[in-house]
């Protein structure tokens, strides 16, 4: 079971506001009505005073120990939940605040947090890093095997096949797992997590400001085995990952336990404020006052069957939020000061770029925006089109499986097939990957009439990510064909088998030259497009890429 909330999700998530109280370090042990920490030699033991209590070790930091209702959670395969795989020797402290208990953990050049606050079933998180020194990839909850079942798609289920690395699974029925295949982009999803017997474990995610990819980016979200359970927390990936990586603090994102229902709205991004996280000495901590607002009246040139999308990007700091669907007006709250990339999305396509600064506990305020006809390829004129131009291959065949299963999965349509201009399903007919070892060289057959034989005209191949720098290459009626264009940047790693098609949008161009087509307007043209690419392996790992949308322009 996982949540998603329709709304704008994914901007800046915490409104914090200052506070008077300044925080007080404690030793010893210190209880009041319940809500305290103590010391087992081991561990610092923290009662939130409700129904919760945490233990973390003294000397890694990791959480040891998950206690609600008197039943522990905590324990996947002998393992504890930390920071990547456990950050090993650190010097760990806590202190209490007035209704806050915090737990401070250093690392080198890496602090996290846990804080607890008086009568509430949460723990709340920061991570702070600083440089490449530490991993600090992800945090992970590692839940005991059978507190949970769960078997949904996105889960993460060892079975008898291992299919590709060590993290690609087939089960005996033909279908496939991995870790890797959550289906929700970071922007569709404000927790993860299950309920069952009454009571629910979820995290809650951050707003992800320093974390790398942008609102569409896919990542490990949770897995179930026959170990136990993980839910996960991604600072930063570099699986398909289209940007460097950010520093500085992440956080708060939240362990939260309930009566088995979704966790607390107020603690999502977006609705979640921290007014008592102000003074409490958290490194990299920006409070509101330090932050500021980027708000926009409107969009104009849109194409109301699409959603919209404004992001701010800079080397630093990432934000978004979706655009008003009546007129495009947005608002991007908690931004830190700098200057940003501001883009414009339509569904997952860039169609317009600017660049805004934001100052310290001000609004920048932008006019309507206006889109140029000329940003957005769908408004050419074509002779035939097959997809959207949307930056994603949704429509295509086998598109929407490809986010949670692998290419070879028994659910997936046959990945070759020609396809035929003018008899209707072009785009449901024609595979959402192509791979040079596994469907190259798929064939389009269309029509010309003899003013359009009679010119030359120009052929699109949209792309959404590739793999070993899989590019088209094409021919046309086997007398005519392009040359190999360069590769496009594009990530490094898998992509095609690991549930993710988002990369760096791309556009191919090739001009045809009237002496391609036929002149006998009876006879079908006969497009051919080959992957090709000098690296790669086999199969799925063959050099491949992901299509957005073709068309013959006219």
């Amino acid at each position: 079971m996982s949540g998603s909330a329709n709304r704008p999700v994914g901007r800046r998530a915490f409104v914090l506001a200052a506070t008077a109280a300044a925080g007080t370090a404690l030793t010893g042990t210190a209880h009041a009505a319940g809500f305290g920490y103590s010391d087992d030699g081991s561990n610092y033991v923290v009662d939130t005073g409700a129904q919760l209590v945490f233990k973390v070790s003294k000397s890694t930091g990791d959480l040891t120990s998950l206690v609600y209702r008197g039943t522990e959670y905590q324990g996947y395969g002998g393992m504890n939940s930390h920071i990547e795989s456990g950050l090993g020797a650190s010097t760990v402290g806590i202190k209490q605040s007035g209704s806050t208990i915090l737990v401070s953990v250093t690392h080198g050049t890496l602090k996290h947090y846990y804080a607890a606050r008086s009568g509430e079933n949460n723990v709340y998180l920061w991570t702070d890093k600083a440089d490449t020194s530490v991993s600090a990839t992800r945090y992970i909850v590692r839940v005991k095997k059978g507190a949970f079942l769960n078997d949904e798609p996105d889960s993460y289920t060892y079975a008898p096949t291992t299919i590709e690395a060590s993290d690609v699974f087939r089960k005996s029925d033909g279908q496939t797992r991995s870790k890797h295949y959550s289906k929700r982009r970071v922007m569709d999803y404000d927790y993860l997590g299950w309920s069952a017997g009454g009571v629910g474990l979820w995290i809650v995610r951050s707003n992800h400001e320093k974390a790398s990819g942008g609102p569409f980016y896919r990542s490990l979200l949770r897995h179930q085995s026959a170990d136990g359970g993980g839910l996960y927390e991604i600072l930063h990936y570099g699986q398909n990952q289209t940007e460097a990586q950010r520093f500085g603090l992440q956080g708060p994102y939240v362990i939260a336990f309930t009566d088995g229902g979704a966790p607390s709205s107020a603690l999502f991004p977006g609705t979640l404020t921290t007014p008592w996280a102000d003074s409490l000495g958290i490194s990299g901590y920006v409070p509101a006052g330090g932050r500021g607002k980027v708000a926009g009246v409107g969009i104009s040139g849109r194409n109301t069957a699409y959603p919209y999308t404004v992001g701010l990007a800079n080397s630093t700091a990432q934000y978004w939020g979706t655009a008003r669907s009546s007129d495009g007006y947005f608002s991007l709250p908690g931004v830190l000061p700098g200057t940003y990339t501001l883009t414009v999305f339509k569904g997952e396509l860039a169609v317009y770029t600017t660049s805004v600064s934001v100052s310290a506990g001000g609004t920048t305020t932008l006019n309507t925006i206006a889109l140029p006809s000329s940003n957005d390829p769908a408004n050419a004129s074509a002779i035939w089109r097959i997809g959207d131009w949307n930056g994603t291959p949704g429509g295509f065949k086998n598109a929407d499986l490809m986010t949670y299963a692998h290419p070879s999965d028994v659910r997936a349509a046959s990945w070759t097939g020609n396809v035929m201009i003018g008899g209707g399903g072009e785009t449901a007919a024609f595979p959402c990957y192509l791979w040079k070892d596994v469907n190259s060289g798929i064939l389009v057959y269309f029509r010309l009439t003899a003013a359009q034989a009679a010119a030359a005209h120009t052929l699109r191949i949209g792309v959404t990510t590739a793999y070993a720098n899989g590019r088209p290459q094409v021919t046309v009626n086997d007398t005519w064909t392009s040359a190999v264009p360069s590769p496009p940047t594009q990530p490094n790693t898998r992509s095609l088998t690991n549930g993710s098609y988002r990369g760096n949008n791309h556009t191919f161009t090739y001009g045809v030259p009237a002496s391609a087509w036929k002149t006998d307007t009876s006879q079908y043209n006969v497009l051919r497009i080959d992957v090709v690419s000098g690296s790669g392996a086999t199969g799925f790992l063959s050099a491949g890429t992901a299509i957005d949308a073709i068309d013959l322009l006219a």
